[in-house]
């Protein structure tokens, strides 16, 4: 038994009923507790939420826009293009169905992330950090439970790292490896060391350069992916319908697709769905409010909606990659990862659709490259004191950048499912004990919307 098996194995039992009924739960709940703030609020609140994004800012913080964009930069990655692509090849349409519905109960999940986030974040260096390493620690202090914050606080922190920073990173970099291979030919050791230096020059800057190339990047790209996928569905229109039709009857269908080949069970669609759901949008594994804590805006459940909103735009790239693959049958293609993605663009536009996602998966996963290493870096800030650790830090995900572009593509996957599944149970636990805090900030923020006085006293 290989490192492949041996790391399939664990994930079988990990995002098996723990995992899923981690997020599942807590996305019921907290929709339930906080009154389905995404159907009932959010619509209303969007013209509401970038409405200080034009004010002078603090020091050391970003704009809420710039903070959404970090946070989508994170989102929108492979897990956009190649997750979704893998998902459908291993768990059949109906893993769709579930990433959606991971995604709607997602957003009441991150909400309450971010508000957290927000409520206990500090300064360290004149800058403003925050995210679950320390809602959790300072959050448990109120609740008498210090010890065990610090528990789950340090371990958390030393997850992130390993999980984003470093094997997060890995499949960002197979996967802009990947693509740029197929569409051009070039060499991954060329590749990984072009992304290692272009990516140490943001690092570098901080951040005020990581969160303006962001704000730049993110909307662009984003949008221009987007129009790509409707020409797409234009062209393929009417397989539209039974797509629709088979991502509903797979996600709750025991049958067997592919000549009785693979058998798409609704625990594989579920598993695959929600994982990589989870790993698109990142509601509940405590990823993007370490970027939401420090936008400067007048309310901590503000930028919870912000937040949602984030969400949104994830699904709304997921499922245009999902119809794209499923109205090309690219899944029955023989390929796998982006190389699924790829061939339905391919099959649409020929030889210019393919680097058209070449250059689309090369924007989305360097983005989120930027942001993981953001993260990382927060959480680096939280477990130790000494400038010199950010110095090595840096050095670990450069290395990790380079060894990603020549690794397997499975296994990359795999072990970012492992180590994504490992950071939720701490994160969850956390968010499930300061829920009550969450909606009572929540709740202090629609009572001054509607008295039309909205503050917070922040205590940084």
């Amino acid at each position: 038994m290989d490192i492949l098996d041996i790391v399939k194995n664990i994930n079988t039992v990990l995002w098996g009923l723990p995992i899923m009924g981690l997020l599942a739960s807590f996305g019921i709940v907290s929709t339930i507790y906080l009154g389905f703030p995404q159907f009932r609020k959010l619509p209303s609140e969007i013209k509401h939420i970038f409405s200080s994004n034009s004010k002078e800012r603090k020091e050391g913080t970003m704009s809420s826009l710039q903070s959404l964009t970090t946070a989508i930069a994170a989102q929108v990655g492979t897990g956009n293009i190649g997750g979704i692509s893998t998902a459908i090849l291993s768990g059949g349409p109906g893993s769709v169905f579930w990433m959606w519905v991971l995604s709607i109960l997602g957003m009441s999940t991150i909400s309450v992330e971010a508000i957290l986030a927000q409520k206990f974040r500090t300064r360290k260096d004149g800058e403003l950090v925050g995210g679950p390493a320390y809602y959790i620690s300072e959050g448990f202090k109120l609740k008498n439970l210090s010890s065990l914050g610090l528990v789950f606080s340090s371990l958390f922190a030393i997850l992130i790292v390993i999980a984003l920073g470093m094997i997060g990173n890995m499949v960002q970099a197979n996967s802009i490896t990947e693509s740029i291979k197929r569409a051009y030919g070039l060499s991954p050791v060329i590749i990984g060391i072009f992304i290692s230096i272009i990516a140490a020059l943001i690092f570098s800057g901080g951040m005020s350069r990581i969160s303006r190339f962001t704000e730049f990047i993110v909307p662009i790209m984003a949008f221009i992916y987007i129009i790509g996928s409707i020409i797409v569905l234009v062209i393929y229109k009417e397989h539209i319908g039974p797509v629709f039709k088979s991502i509903f009857k797979s996600a709750f269908s025991y049958s067997s697709f592919m000549g009785g080949t693979i058998g798409y069970t609704v625990k594989q669609a579920m598993r695959y769905g929600i994982a990589r759901g989870l790993f698109s949008n990142e509601a509940g594994m405590g990823s993007t409010p370490n970027s939401h804590a420090v936008a400067d805006v007048e309310h901590p459940a503000k930028q919870g909606f912000v937040a949602m909103f984030g969400v949104l735009a994830t699904l709304i790239i997921c499922t245009m990659t999902a119809l794209v693959v499923l109205v090309t049958e690219a899944n029955f293609s023989g390929e796998e990862g982006v190389g699924i993605a790829m061939y339905a663009f391919n099959s649409a536009f020929g030889m210019i659709g393919q680097k058209f996602l070449s250059v689309a998966i090369t924007f989305f996963a360097f983005s989120t490259i930027i942001g993981w290493y953001y993260f990382g870096e927060i959480n680096i800030k939280f477990l130790f004191k000494s400038k010199t650790s950010i110095s090595l830090y840096r050095i670990f995900v450069f290395s990790s950048l380079l060894v990603g572009s020549m690794m397997r593509v499975e296994l990359v996957w795999q072990l970012s499912d492992l180590f994504n599944a490992l950071m939720i149970i701490p994160n969850i636990i956390g968010l499930y004990i300061l829920l009550p805090d969450a909606k009572n900030i929540y709740d202090d923020y629609l009572l001054k919307r509607q008295m039309g006085n909205v503050y917070f006293d922040y205590k940084e």
